[in-house]
């Protein structure tokens, strides 16, 4: 058994097989944390756990809102058994411009980034204005599992 060998099959292109979610027990989760319902990164916003009965663990029940669309999720899990939890990222970046509905991003290192869209709505319109008004401001970009979206912006602080 000792002299096994395992192979790996590595992605060329790519994050190096870094993983967008890690595993974490159903007891161990918090009320605005975050968790992988349906196959959505979502941000807890209530959980209750019912007292073991005759037959079987705890149960934890999850409310959450998936964090890119707002839609709200349930779910009902024993306590012992783990779910997986997304690797949520905010990075705040300098808005240069908005070009067909779609943001002109640039971060500290000075890389652009012309992917993410100008939000619909409430947020959408204030970045909108902000930038009309000729305001330098940063958005505040969430990424999470491959998706990306605009989630709040300020106005920049003002340089020396």
């Amino acid at each position: 058994m000792a002299d096994e060998t395992h192979e790996f099959q590595t992605d060329a292109g790519g994050d190096a097989g870094a993983s967008t979610t890690y595993p974490q027990q159903c007891s161990a989760l918090r009320k605005n944390g975050h968790v992988v319902i349906k196959g959505r990164p979502c941000k807890i916003v209530d959980m209750s756990t019912s007292k073991t009965g005759k037959h079987g663990h705890a149960k934890v029940h999850l409310v959450a809102l998936d964090i890119f669309t707002g839609k709200k999720l349930e779910d009902l899990s024993p306590s012992t058994h783990n779910m997986d939890v997304p690797f949520v990222k905010r990075t705040e970046y300098q808005l240069l411009n908005i070009d067909d509905g779609f943001l002109n991003l640039m971060n500290e290192n000075g890389d652009s980034k012309d992917d993410v869209k100008l939000p619909d709505g409430e947020l959408g319109d204030r970045i909108q204005t902000m930038f009309d008004d000729g305001k330098d401001c940063n958005v505040i970009i969430l990424a999470a599992m491959g998706e990306e979206c605009a989630m709040d912006v300020k106005e920049a602080p003002k340089g020396n």
